[in-house]
């Protein structure tokens, strides 16, 4: 019997010298440099290669690296992903291939990557369809989901495909960062929608603090990722978002994030250190913009306000949603998005169970902001299980599609 890691050395080996399956010729593996803060671990997860054992093999083969092995800011690395020619038909028959279920997940991913910003252009558009070798050497991941609080991402949205009589419009949100601004709007489901993000904390404010490896977790620098995660997905259907807390960093995809104090309010607002001062900053802020927007015409205005709590370390948290007692629009909104977290956990992590709840609080936001408001608490930042849904960027990414796919459900 050949033992796993020799069957895997195998197919790398017949992978790297042309024993790839036998459709259309790839051009080449895909190339990327190396960017500042970007080591094996967090290329693969950017890529979604990282769970598949053969793809990170691949990846060491390819370049000559031990996984122990750092990279050289600005060199190229290959990653395991063939770049095929796109034959403006289907899939299938560019690859020369039957399986409608993998045509399905290879054009997921491209999408998907796409979204991400790791693409330029829809592969419908510029004929290049990325391939990555995982899905034919070693589809299954290498955990269980289960077993760790992450998944396996997905476009988990299902976004219509874009009007390929038209060019992809691509619009630039410096607030993004480098890596996500130019992001491809590929829907107007939410076009007239106006949404007021809020992201926990910030400026003096750190907000609950975790530790782990010697690292500080702030909840500001947290949730203010996944807030822009999700800002740049409702801003990819069309909607009309403000990040009501605002930094200079960008979505991020490092596992450790930086703190700093240099968050502002809207628009570029010192944000005060007394507590009450700081709520009122915001609501004000948010109701001036709620006026103008209605006097513009606008029918759908919604607040979603982002927080990581902090509990005992044993004590494992699932998201939890409140809303203001009476709200009604308030209320279904939180039930709505609760129920497809529910739904994409119960897919996932079949056997996981879903704790999160959805109750009334008398909360600032919830309380005095003129829109309908949600507040989300998305786990416990001092608990080792709840660490990794912060940690892990694919799991940050999920996050933000799973609300964004929610507030597209009770918007529809």
């Amino acid at each position: 019997m050949v033992g796993k890691s020799s069957l895997y050395k195998v197919l790398i080996i017949s992978v790297l010298f042309g024993a790839f399956p036998a459709f259309s010729q790839a051009t080449s593996y895909l190339e990327i440099k190396a960017k500042s803060g970007d080591g094996i671990t967090v290329v693969l997860n950017r890529y979604l290669i990282s769970n598949h054992e053969c793809g990170v093999d691949s990846f060491l083969e390819l370049n000559n690296l031990k996984a122990s092995s750092y990279l050289i800011l600005d060199k190229k690395y290959k990653l395991p992903i063939r770049v095929h020619e796109y034959n403006g038909t289907s899939i299938r028959s560019s690859l020369g291939i039957n399986d409608y279920q993998l045509a399905l997940r290879i054009q997921k991913y491209n999408e998907l990557m796409l979204s991400k910003g790791l693409r330029d252009k829809d592969f419908r558009l510029d004929k290049e369809l990325w391939v990555p070798l995982h899905e034919f050497y070693c589809p299954n991941p290498m955990v269980e989901l289960e077993s760790i609080e992450t998944v396996d991402v997905q476009d988990i949205e299902e976004v219509e495909a874009p009007d390929m009589s038209e060019a992809l419009r691509v619009e630039t949100f410096p607030i993004l960062g480098p890596k996500y601004e130019k992001t491809p709007i590929i829907s107007s489901s939410m076009e007239g929608h106006v949404y007021y993000l809020i992201s926990g904390h910030g400026g003096p404010d750190p907000g609950a603090i975790g530790h782990k490896d010697g690292h500080m977790l702030c909840e500001d620098e947290y949730a203010y990722d996944v807030t822009l995660r999700l800002a740049r997905n409702l801003l990819q259907q069309g909607a009309t978002v403000y990040m009501i807390t605002r930094d200079t960093d960008g979505i991020r995809d490092e596992e450790f994030l930086s703190s700093d104090k240099d968050e502002t309010v809207w628009y570029n607002q010192r944000i005060p250190l007394n507590q009450v001062r700081r709520l009122r900053q915001r609501t004000a802020k948010i109701n001036e913009l709620y006026a103008k927007h209605k006097a513009e015409g606008a029918k759908v205005q919604r607040v979603i306000e982002i927080h990581i709590d902090s509990r005992y370390e044993t004590q494992k948290v699932d998201i939890f949603f409140y809303y203001y007692p009476g709200s009604s629009k308030g209320q279904a909104m939180a039930n709505e998005m609760y129920s497809t977290i529910k739904a994409e956990y119960d897919e996932h992590q079949a056997n996981r169970g879903y704790r999160g709840v959805v109750r009334s609080r008398n909360l600032h936001t919830l309380r005095e902001s003129a829109a309908p408001a949600v507040y989300i608490e998305l786990g416990n930042i001092t608990n080792e299980f709840d660490q990794k849904r912060l940690l892990i960027v694919n799991n940050r990414q999920a996050i933000a599609n799973w609300l964004a796919l929610g507030i597209k459900n009770y918007s529809n």
